[in-house]
């Protein structure tokens, strides 16, 4: 049985919400690794503190992170990991989805990590916006993962909700 899980996906794919839930039915530590990799002032945290962090919290009895960050954090994660969950869903569904969460998250002022809050700002203006962000990734994950784990027998890839819900049912 799986016990050492790295959710994957861009912003908007539901992976926060299905780690979360995956690790509560298996009752493991649920490793945010946003919320390791974000100062306050939304600083981020060099490689070697990034992965000394994510090292620290994955336990020998397991655990479920969601995120991705390979630049950073190199293999720390993913030699561990005996299952590598894809959440592959539509483009137009991740928009719709952090369309509406980032206008919660504004209006309601919500702190996410460290102080940090979203703002119109860092939302929707420039290149390094989240929506911008979220659409390259979105582009280049479905370019490369494929090709970079399509052979793995730890990977998982999942293209729609349903499908997700179905995965998780067996757990």
């Amino acid at each position: 049985m799986a016990r050492r899980i790295n959710v994957k996906g861009t912003s908007g794919s539901g992976k926060s919400t299905f780690a979360r839930e995956l690790a509560s039915r298996l009752e493991l530590p649920y490793i945010e690794l946003d919320a390791l990799h974000h100062g306050p002032n939304w600083t981020e945290a060099t490689a070697e503190e990034f992965r000394a962090r994510v090292r620290e919290t994955m336990t020998p009895a397991g655990w479920v992170t969601d995120g991705n960050y390979e630049a950073k954090l190199g293999e720390t994660v993913l030699a561990e990991a005996d299952t590598i969950v894809w959440l592959d869903l539509p483009l137009w569904l991740k928009l719709r989805r952090i369309w509406k969460r980032t206008k919660h998250r504004i209006r309601n002022d919500v702190e996410l990590w460290n102080a940090n809050r979203e703002t119109w700002r860092n939302a929707l203006w420039g290149w390094d916006s989240l929506f911008c962000w979220m659409i390259r990734a979105h582009f280049r994950q479905k370019r490369e993962y494929p090709r970079r784990y399509g052979g793995d027998p730890r990977f998982v890839r999942l293209r729609s909700v349903e499908e997700a819900k179905r995965w998780l049912e067996h757990f």
